[in-house]
This record gives C-alpha cells, sequence and structure tokens, in this order.
C-alpha cells in the first residue's frame, strides 16, 4: 500500500492554472513547463519526426498540460514551418480538451525568420515567437563576427521588428549565456526587455555550468537586470555535466518561473533537462522547493514517453528516472521484502501518478539477490500457494536457475513448479 500524503510533499489540491498572460504569472508559485522535444527534441542526432508524428506528439504535450509547446523552427525548411503551422492550427486552438498551450517557435534574429516564425505561429491562439542570438565572447568573435554594440542592436530591433508584426509575446533567448559577460548579459537583456520582451530564457547552451553556479546566474540576472520584474525568467539546460535537471530546479528555486525540457531528456548531444524529471521533482518534494508547483497531468508522462521514445528511435535506458523500465523493478531481496509489506519503503511516488499501470502487480523482477517473500508471492500471482516446505524447497531450487540466469521470467517460474 502507499501512504500518497508522505510521498507528495507540500502538494495541494484545487490550485489551478492562472489565466495566460505573456509577461506576468499571477500566482508566484506556479512554474510555466516550454516543452521543446519537437524542436531542440529534434536535433538529437539521428532523430527525424515526420508532420504526422510531430503532430500527434503535440496533441499529447496538449493533453499532459504542458504551457508552452515550441513546435520548431521554421526556417529550417518549408516542410518544418507548414508543420509548425498545422500544430498552431490544430493543437494551438484547443482541440485537446480545455487547456490551449502557448505555440511558440525559434527564429534567428533576423527579418527573415522572424518573418517565416510569425506566418507559422499566427493562427495559435497564444502564439510565440523565440528568437536568439549568442552573447558569449566566443560565439560573438568566432560565429558572428560581431561587437557587443552590434549584437545589441540586432537584439533589440529584431524583438522590436517582432513586436511590429502583432506578436505580444516574444521570448528572447540570449545564447550560450553561462559563459557570457555578466554586464554585458544586464545591459543587452535591458534592452531587449525595453523592446517589448516578454519572456527571458536563460541557457546553458552547452551543458557547462553546476547547479551552485547556474543558481547564482538567475539569481544576479534578476538582481541586476533593468526591468527584469516585468519578465518571466526561464532557464534552458542541457546536460554535457549530466546536471541539466539539478541546474534547472536551482534555476527555478533562484527565481526562474518557466523551465524548458524535453520528454526523456532527448536533445543536442548529452540532451536537455528531462520534463518527467523537473516536474516529478517540483511534485514530490513541492515543501522544500518554496511550495511551487506546475500544471501538468503527471498521469500522462508514461504514454508521453513511450511515443516520444518510439518516434524518435532513442530508447529510454532501463535506469533512466521516472519512466525507465527499472525505475519501479525490485530485485534485491532486502527491497523485495520492504515493498511487498509497505510500498513506500522503496518507492516515492505511486508508479500510477505517471501513468504507469504495471501488469506486475507487485513490481518485483527475480533474480538471485531476491529472498522467499518475493518468490512467493510472485507465485501467488501466477496462481500458485505454497508455503513451508515446499516453499523452501522451491526456493533453493529458484536459486540455483539464478545463479544462471539475469532474470527469471514467469515462464521459468512455471517449468520450476511443473518439474
Amino acid at each position: 500500500m502507499y501512504s500518497k500524503s508522505s510521498l507528495i510533499e507540500g502538494e495541494k489540491t484545487n490550485r489551478a492554472r492562472p489565466i495566460y498572460v505573456p509577461n506576468h504569472i499571477s500566482d508566484p508559485n506556479y512554474v510555466r513547463i516550454l516543452d521543446t522535444t519537437l524542436r531542440d527534441g529534434e536535433q538529437s542526432s539521428g532523430v527525424t519526426l515526420t508532420p504526422k508524428e510531430k503532430l500527434e506528439i503535440a496533441h499529447q504535450l496538449a493533453k499532459l498540460g504542458v504551457d508552452v509547446i515550441e513546435a520548431g523552427f521554421p526556417a529550417a525548411s518549408e516542410s518544418e514551418a507548414q508543420v509548425v503551422k498545422l500544430i498552431a492550427q490544430e493543437v494551438g486552438n484547443g482541440k485537446d480538451g480545455d487547456h490551449v498551450p502557448v505555440i511558440c517557435c525559434l527564429a534567428r534574429c533576423n527579418k527573415a525568420d522572424i518573418d517565416k516564425a510569425w506566418e507559422a505561429v499566427k493562427c495559435a491562439k497564444y502564439p510565440r515567437i523565440l528568437t536568439f542570438i549568442a552573447t558569449s565572447e566566443i560565439h560573438m568573435k568566432h560565429k558572428l563576427n560581431m561587437s557587443k554594440e552590434e549584437v545589441i542592436a540586432r537584439a533589440k530591433s529584431m524583438v522590436s521588428y517582432a513586436r511590429s508584426l502583432g506578436c505580444n509575446d516574444i521570448e528572447f533567448g540570449p545564447e550560450d549565456t553561462t559563459r557570457s559577460e555578466r554586464e554585458f548579459l544586464y545591459e543587452i537583456l535591458g534592452e531587449v526587455i525595453k523592446g517589448g520582451a516578454t519572456t527571458i530564457g536563460i541557457g546553458d547552451t552547452v551543458g557547462y555550468s553546476l547547479p551552485r553556479e547556474f543558481g547564482q546566474l538567475i539569481s544576479d540576472i534578476k538582481a541586476n537586470t533593468p526591468g527584469i520584474e516585468n519578465v518571466i525568467i526561464s532557464t534552458h539546460c542541457h546536460n554535457d555535466l549530466g546536471v541539466a535537471t539539478a541546474n534547472t530546479l536551482e534555476g527555478v528555486v533562484s527565481g526562474a518561473r518557466q523551465l524548458e525540457v524535453t520528454i526523456n531528456g532527448i536533445g543536442e548531444r548529452a540532451g536537455n533537462a528531462s520534463l518527467e524529471e523537473v516536474v516529478m521533482a517540483i511534485k514530490c518534494k513541492g515543501k522544500i522547493l518554496d511550495d511551487l508547483y506546475t500544471g501538468i497531468n503527471t498521469e500522462h508522462i508514461v504514454m508521453a514517453s513511450k511515443m516520444v521514445e518510439k518516434y524518435s528511435g532513442m530508447l529510454v535506458q532501463p535506469h533512466k528516472a521516472i519512466v525507465g523500465a527499472n525505475a519501479f523493478a525490485h530485485q534485491s531481496g532486502i527491497h523485495q521484502d520492504g515493498v511487498l509489506k509497505n510500498k513506500n519503503t522503496y518507492e516515492i511516488m505511486c508508479p500510477e501518478d505517471i501513468g504507469l499501470y504495471r501488469t506486475n502487480v507487485s513490481g518485483l523482477t527475480l533474480g538471485k539477490l531476491s529472498g522467499r517473500h518475493a518468490l512467493k508471492i510472485k507465485l501467488l500471482e501466477l496462481g500458485y500457494d505454497y508455503d513451508g516446505k515446499e516453499l523452501n524447497d522451491l526456493f533453493w531450487r529458484f536459486k540455483s536457475i539464478a545463479e544462471t540466469k539475469k532474470v527469471i521470467t514467469d515462464d521459468d517460474l512455471m517449468t520450476l513448479v511443473s518439474n
């Protein structure tokens, strides 16, 4: 059995999603979730999603309850522009129930990209353009060949241009934020806010920051950027050092109120912060995370994970947090005995909370480390009720088989009994 109150800290009922306003969230405890599976996730090496697959994933993301769907990069190709427009038309106008997500797409800081982006998303109920330009010294010098003054002028003018088209929801992303000079960051962010930006996306583009550093960066931007109180601070963390989720959580504690994530953590190189990890960390650790909450319907997590795994071809590693095949599996005898007595001993959340309904009711995986209690329960699931000497004899025969096999299957157990 579960005692859910002991698992989910600070979870409150009847906390409605605030009415959407681009640059303001009426409840300071509410955290927006931007899913970029369809854009940054598709940039994973070897991943190509068809228009049909992208549309199906977008519908699933709407059911999941994400606040913002980053649907793609229209300037990349005409087919990409068309699928973004289709998502804006179908998913961005409420065909998945009451929740209508913001439909966002990416654009470099130039008029051609912004024109294509606006054309693709303007039919959505809540359209957004996310425009970006690099702000780190190494990028400005070696990639852009632009001075700081030129980058500031370009960023501000392109944000203003997007506003002039009729887009009142503009996110600005200083690419490679974490390797950018602080005073320059404060200056350029202040200028794009003047130009009309409503969200500022702080990107750990190359996954170089550690959690303490990233949290301090968010705090410093919040404390030193002119006009920052009039926009939403967002995080966009990559996983090159394996800390994207940790960085994202540090960012939200430090004042960010939009978190950019992907299903299964897919994305460029080592991937992005994982939606399921970030959302369930906030749900499970609400008290220590300042009573923050999201609008995600977590019961749709497993379905979204399996859909993205299937369409992307990016297999989820068995020990992946939350959605891996082993996330709720128990093989050690000590652990098995504990969960059979009380699930809370070794499971910090109910699998049903993420939409996982196990055919293996006990959640046990039998192997050489399993004990008598686990074997008895598995046999009961298969319709065999043994105790005393019979169970003891079966147990030692089971142990001898388990020494030669990684996992004992149901068929193995039925053969053991029949023999």
